[in-house]
């Protein structure tokens, strides 16, 4: 792990998915079976949920939006790999102009117990937000899984 990369006190940072990464979508199986030593309930707040061509965006937005999510720990020896993954996934380079979205550290909130985790968030980059605010569908549960 990059010394710079963030961790928490029990060390690096869980992951909060909020789409395709979800149990029962289409990415949780391929990137997480067998990855992880928990999955729970979670939430976002401050930030609203865009539907995007296939997949969701997450757009920070102060004040009262939150979206639902999973927090995600990889298993120890499963970390690195699983981040490296989920940035190609994602198509995150970091610092490129071009990203659609960028690996974040946010605060979420769990939802059993309401106690706050800092995690890896992958949020639209500046661009793709801009888009998704002016023109974009927004998902006002910011439940992706109940967009159904």
């Amino acid at each position: 792990m990059n010394p710079r990369e963030p961790r928490g006190p029990e060390g690096p940072l869980p992951f909060f998915v909020y789409g395709t990464l979800r149990p029962g979508e289409a990415n949780h199986d391929l990137f997480l079976r067998g990855r992880t030593a928990a999955e729970e309930g979670a939430r976002l707040p401050g930030a609203a949920l865009y539907d995007g061509p296939g997949f969701p965006y997450a757009v920070e937005e102060p004040g009262r939006a939150v979206v639902s999510g999973e927090l995600v720990t990889a298993l120890p020896e499963a970390h690195d790999q699983l981040l490296a993954e989920l940035d190609q996934l994602e198509e995150y380079v970091p610092g490129d102009p071009r990203n659609l979205y960028e690996r974040v550290a946010r605060d979420v909130v769990r939802t059993a117990d309401g106690t706050p985790v800092r995690a890896w968030v992958y949020l639209a980059a500046p661009r793709m937000a801009d888009r998704l605010r002016a023109r974009g569908t927004r998902i006002e549960s910011g439940d992706w899984a109940a967009r159904r």
